[in-house]
């Protein structure tokens, strides 16, 4: 069944009864999934890049690794540190039948290096601890294939990263977040191992691509 409002006509997305399920799930206990415009943009990355393997940081309930996981095949895993999640996230992979394409690991993705490090990966989607994101890009990048992609959610966090006049208004930890996610955008800007774009779509999303 197809998305029906006006904006997600354009995008072309497709949800079957599963995915509708999922979604309400997440909206009924504010999961946070990935944003309609964004999954479009990654969806489309996936079919003209074809990855064989992706990892993914941030399992959530399993929404957008079994969703990239159906658009060619490729083999998933995907990373997640809380419990009650990584328990849902096996529960609906369970159900679909799908373990032995999307494999769970329920650890911190800093401490979970060990569990790929010997495993390459065309792309990377990370959709976890905005704080840690330039750690997790320097951990698992050595993984990523020449030409792979890193694909990064939640980079604009509702907008708050751009607004620094504003930040006055914010609690010093929020404060804290937005400046570490701009500090992300400079050091992928200007990292010359890959290309960067930062795009306002969804929550916002950089990509990257290893050169």
């Amino acid at each position: 069944m197809a998305a029906m409002d006006a904006d997600n006509n354009l995008l072309n997305l497709e949800f079957n009864e599963f995915d509708n399920s999922l979604r309400e799930y997440a909206t009924n206990f504010n999961v946070p999934i990935i944003k309609d415009e964004g999954l479009a943009l990654l969806e489309q990355i996936i079919l003209i890049k074809k990855p064989k393997r992706i990892l993914e940081i941030g399992t959530a309930i399993g929404y957008s690794a079994i969703r990239m996981n159906r658009l060619i095949g490729s083999e998933i895993y995907t990373i997640e540190r809380n419990e009650k999640m990584y328990n849902e996230a096996l529960k609906n992979i369970k159900s679909i039948n799908k373990e032995d394409e999307i494999h769970i690991i329920y650890k911190d993705a800093l401490d979970a290096f060990s569990d790929v490090s010997f495993l390459e990966f065309d792309l990377i989607f990370i959709d976890a601890a905005k704080a840690q994101y330039m750690k997790f890009f320097n951990l698992y990048t050595p993984l990523l294939t020449k030409g792979g992609i890193v694909f990064c959610d939640n980079m604009l966090f509702h907008g708050l990263v751009m607004d620094e006049e504003n930040y006055k208004n914010l609690s010093r930890s929020v404060r804290g977040l937005a400046r570490k996610l701009k500090d992300f955008h400079n050091d992928l800007l200007n990292n010359k191992e890959y290309k960067t774009s930062i795009f306002d779509v969804g929550d916002g999303v950089s990509i990257s691509i290893k050169l």
